[in-house]
């Protein structure tokens, strides 16, 4: 497994702490700084490699952005640290952003990011959890990252702790029934540890979600699931962190998070060729660009 970079650490825990002392410009612009860091390192992690999932990756960039650097309470140098919260990236072909938004926390050598996706690497297409620390459970197959939240959840109650269980999946993968069995769970057990973020881009493998086996009307689908249902600008820092506030009703919060694939880069945004498809130079070279 990867080990920890305690100088990095120290470095994220005083840009975490500028954030949480900073006016509400400074924070936006702290958080922005942050995400396009995540944004550039995917742009070289992906071309390196010459495979990955670029679109997600970057729709879902502000959104790790605004968990480790504003809400989630963890820490890098003890990952599994009792009372700690847990995060779980449900859509796990879109590692790459993880694992940037991780080795930026000091949960292992930004060196690292190199080897993305490498022979023999612990940085697999998928996050795997016996390898990178940071990682609560091996996702890439969709549907299983949220029923593993909501058995976190229950274990978070029954031993008395106030840990929260954070969850990201993609808008597709809510075509996998095994969410909505999971939904019903959490809110049968009215589990108010319980946050689940929707990567609502809107385009999957192929096609729109709307054209492939329609998700909406998805607040009051996620409503009628027991769900309390926020929804907030997935680029917005200000309302993402308002949407990921504590839960108000007795159980299970929904956040769907309104984004763009490809977010950042004028040629990828709401293409969904970019769900697969990996830059050349020239392209890279306009992305970096942008990304400036």
């Amino acid at each position: 497994m990867l080990s920890t970079d305690l100088s990095q650490v120290e470095r994220w825990r005083r840009r975490r702490a500028e954030v949480a002392a900073a006016s509400p410009d400074r924070r936006r612009e702290l958080l922005a700084d942050t995400a396009r860091r995540t944004r550039r390192n995917v742009v070289r992690m992906i071309r390196t490699a010459g495979q990955g999932h670029i679109g997600g990756d970057f729709s879902v960039a502000d959104i790790l952005t605004t968990l480790f650097s504003h809400t989630l309470r963890v820490d890098p140098a003890a990952p599994s640290a009792r009372g700690t919260d847990r995060f779980i990236l449900s859509k796990g072909h879109c590692a790459a952003s993880l694992y940037s938004t991780l080795a930026d926390a000091g949960y292992f050598p930004l060196r690292a990011l190199d080897t993305f996706m490498a022979p023999l690497s612990e940085l697999n297409g998928h996050p795997n959890r016996v390898k990178v620390p940071g990682v609560e459970t091996n996702t890439g197959p969709l549907g299983h990252g949220l029923p593993v939240a909501v058995g976190q959840a229950v274990a978070a109650r029954l031993t008395g702790s106030d840990t929260r269980v954070f969850v990201v999946l993609g808008d597709g993968e809510l075509q996998e029934g095994s969410n909505w069995e999971a939904l019903m769970a959490a809110a049968h057990l009215r589990l108010d540890n319980l946050i689940l973020i929707v990567d609502r881009n809107r385009l999957q493998q192929g096609a729109r979600t709307e054209d492939t086996n329609g998700l909406e009307p998805l607040e009051a689908r996620l409503r009628a699931f027991g769900c309390e249902v926020r929804r907030a600008d997935g680029h917005d820092f200000d309302a993402l962190i308002e949407a990921f506030l504590p839960a108000t009703e007795n159980g299970p919060v929904a956040v769907i998070a309104d984004t763009v694939k490809g977010k950042g880069v004028s040629f990828m945004e709401d293409r969904v060729e970019w769900h697969h498809k990996v830059p050349t130079e020239d392209q890279v070279e306009q992305a970096m660009r942008e990304l400036a």
